[in-house]
């Protein structure tokens, strides 16, 4: 949040901005499941769920890109998400 000094009456004014990050966004619909992407994280943040497709955990990914980098079937995007 970014703050301004200017004084409104007797309140501070406050300005507030959205951030975006970049995350890594996975086609579940065409993720073929290898784990490529989970042994190239280097925060861990990727799992392959029930044996279908990558599962990202938006939380712990920092948007670096490598797993899209190593996706065989170029299913994973790294895209700006508003935090």
């Amino acid at each position: 949040m970014l703050v301004s000094n200017e004084r409104k009456g007797r309140f501070i004014h406050m300005e507030t901005r959205t951030k975006k990050k970049r995350k890594a966004c996975v086609n579940v619909n065409e993720c073929v499941a290898c784990g490529c992407c989970v042994k190239v994280c280097p925060k861990g943040a990727i799992q392959i769920r029930k044996g279908i497709a990558a599962d990202v955990d938006l939380e712990k990914c920092v948007g670096c890109g490598m797993c899209a980098r190593e996706c065989p079937a170029s299913v994973i995007e790294v895209q700006e998400v508003q935090v």
